[in-house]
């Protein structure tokens, strides 16, 4: 068995030990969510972590980790006789992102449950991870329904596993940590605010600290054992930490000021639902008892806010996670209880009061602060001076509901929320022969299938004979996630502050849609004598959002260079993803200049996408009260449709954009 970095020997990230330590102590906190960039020991700190929990007793033979003195009466292995028992460490369990629903949940036996009325279980891993840790990495990555089946495993303390009205349950109570790099995309509101705590974390700028932890992890790698047993008495020490705040955690008095000051911070920042506020609650009151105190004070609201509220307040998708420390201390300060007139620490408070709960919280915000939220953004915008015709950034308008625009026919892609799918969840729609595991049973048809041969299989009595042959598999219709490339104009024609603000308000309105249907985005731009790949696609719609906000303009207008990159990025990306689905948004006024004939060359490759049946609109962006109509002879060319920015609004006359229909071609 692989030995485990101590926990202890991480260097650093204050904040990330003690958010797990704290649902170490309490799992009603509702677990961890770990954002930040790759190499910063988010996955080393969470394996750690299994070594400090306390062993259990559980149920000898028991599967699903039944605790001797309170076994779960509804347990699928049980009843349990009172008796036998084994102590064993806590297990961590680890999803895969491409896990199954029968992998996480459990698989049912159809065929034994119809035929012998028989509850045949296989366990999954919510089961395995039971009394323990479930560790998902990566979890942004995770299929929407995957993480909804997650949640509601941790927010219930139960698993249910239901086929055609045969259901089994049992119990499901882990501690939850998720990490993630939200360069990869980010999770739904939703789902973010199912868990309890968030910690941003980020790789320390300070010399000597980054020395430390390559002089760790060197010693580790070369004797895993012996840099293991050199941590050993700080290792037990937390561990005894842990039980110790475990045995006190139910004698912790949360007074009515301190639940004043949760509600009163809640509020300040305006967090959707109550949630926010049991969790601060639980958290504070884990905090007290990690310090070994019974009452809950300031400075543990203070903290229990830093981990719970930065991922719930309300903010535009595209804005960073975050939290006004300065706002939050003035909230926690309004609301104090008189009683700490006598006490001398909150006269000199206001500039201690940061640093006044030991977490590096105060620190670490000025580094992400400097950093920038977007730093690409700003260096992509510096170089003014490249082109004569160049002319800075603008920002975009203010972003509105789109016009909903789909890919036509039915697909086969990723769980998303745009175009028509076969989808392992949606409305039922057919049935087939399973190809594999039966997963979603027919019911009818299955009963259809096995109906004709029961007297030719001697059936005698009420229960229905039925062979694995008769067994249908349910097809499902739902929705899918394309990919959506943004082909955008930069060219002098577009550079008009007025216009090209209007442009980009579309283009980040779009991406708004794009993030809500859950579409990987990409953004190609086109001036001067050459087309770019700002933003290969990506799932991070926020860094398209980054990109589309510092893109400069000017020049001429290359329109074939830009459809011709476009069309690679196609090419490499159906054969990474091939299920995935395409959507070409091209936002142009339709002119072509510079090169050998401009405007045949264009007409030749946006022939290229009609060829390959890509679906495709163009947004128009032409103004002015002489119209040429170039966009509207460029959707022809492309086999797409055309919309111009009035139209884009979901709230335009000319109606709902529904499918980018091959039909809407026009002679060129």
């Amino acid at each position: 068995m692989t030995t485990p970095f101590p926990f202890t020997a991480v260097v650093g990230q204050d904040d990330l030990r003690l958010a797990l330590l704290l649902n170490a102590v309490s799992p009603a906190v509702g677990g961890v969510l770990v954002r930040g960039e790759k190499g910063t020991a988010k996955s080393t700190a969470v394996r750690a972590l299994s070594a400090l929990m306390p062993h259990l007793d559980v149920v000898s033979g028991c599967r699903f980790s039944c605790d001797p003195d309170a076994p779960d009466p509804a347990c699928p292995d049980g009843p349990h006789e009172p008796g036998a028992f084994e102590t064993r460490p806590a297990r961590m369990v680890e999803l895969p992102v491409g896990a199954s629903e029968d992998r996480l949940v459990g698989a049912l036996d159809i065929e034994r449950a119809l035929a012998e009325g028989v509850k045949a279980f296989e366990p999954g891993l919510l089961a395995d991870a039971h009394r323990g840790i479930l560790y998902v990495d990566e979890v942004n990555l995770l299929h929407d329904h995957l993480v909804d089946l997650l949640l509601d495993a941790a927010a219930m303390g139960a698993s249910y596993v239901e086929r055609e009205g045969v259901s089994v349950r049992h119990a499901a109570r882990f501690l939850l940590v998720g990490t993630m790099n939200p360069e990869e995309g980010e999770l739904r509101p939703q789902l973010l605010d199912r868990f309890g705590l968030t910690v941003e974390v980020a790789a320390s700028r300070e010399p000597d600290q980054r020395v430390e932890v390559v002089r760790r992890r060197l010693a580790y790698d070369d004797d895993p054992a012996g840099f293991a047993a050199r941590w050993a008495g700080e290792e037990t020490s937390v561990r005894q930490r842990i039980v110790a705040a475990r045995e006190l955690l139910p004698s912790v008095r949360l007074g009515d000021g301190a639940l004043r000051q949760i509600a009163a911070t809640c509020a300040a920042f305006e967090v959707d639902g109550m949630r926010a506020d049991i969790v601060m609650a639980r958290t504070a009151t884990a905090l007290a008892a990690w310090a070994g105190r019974t009452d809950v004070l300031a400075e543990d609201v203070r903290q229990a806010a830093l981990l719970a509220l930065p991922h719930r307040r309300r903010r535009n998708p595209f804005d960073a996670p975050g939290l006004d420390e300065d706002k939050l201390d003035e909230t926690l300060e309004e609301f104090a209880e008189p009683e700490d007139d006598d006490d001398p620490d909150p006269d000199g408070g206001p500039g201690g009061g940061g640093g006044g709960g030991g977490q590096p919280e105060p620190d670490a915000g000025p580094q992400d602060g400097d950093a920038g939220a977007r730093p690409e953004a700003g260096e992509d915008g510096e170089p003014r001076a490249s082109g004569a015709g160049e002319q800075s950034p603008v920002r975009a308008a203010e972003p509105f509901r789109t016009k909903v625009l789909s890919v036509p026919g039915i697909g086969e892609g990723a769980a998303g929320r745009r175009s028509r799918a076969r989808t392992e969840h949606g409305r039922t729609t057919g049935a087939r022969r399973p190809q594999g595991a039966l997963t979603k049973l027919h019911l009818a048809a299955t009963v259809q299938a096995a109906a004709p041969h029961q007297r030719a299989r001697g059936r005698s009595g009420r229960g229905l004979v039925v062979r694995r042959d008769d067994l249908r598999q349910a097809t499902r219709e739902g929705r899918e996630g394309n990919l959506v490339l943004f082909v955008v104009d930069a060219s002098g024609s577009m550079a008009a502050r007025q216009r090209m603000s209007a442009v980009k308000g579309a283009v980040l309105s779009l991406l708004l849609d794009a993030y809500q249907r859950r579409d990987k985005v990409g953004l190609v731009t086109f001036r001067g004598s050459a087309a770019e790949l700002v933003l290969p696609p990506t799932s991070s719609v926020d860094a398209a959002a980054a990109r589309l906000e510092s893109l400069p303009t000017g020049g001429r207008t290359p329109l074939a260079a830009g459809l011709l990159k476009a069309h690679d990025v196609l090419r490499v990306e159906r054969l990474r993803d091939p299920a995935r689905r395409a959507l070409v948004v091209l936002v142009t006024d339709g002119r072509a200049t510079g090169g050998p004939e401009p405007v045949a060359f264009a007409g030749r490759a946006a022939r290229l996408f009609a060829a390959e049946g890509t679906a495709s609109v163009v947004v128009d962006c032409e103004s002015g009260p002489v119209r040429l109509g170039l966009a509207g002879q460029l959707a022809g060319e492309l086999g797409g449709t055309a919309v111009t920015l009035d139209e884009l609004r979901a709230d335009s006359i000319a109606g709902l954009v529904k499918d980018v229909q091959g039909t809407s071609r026009r002679a060129a």
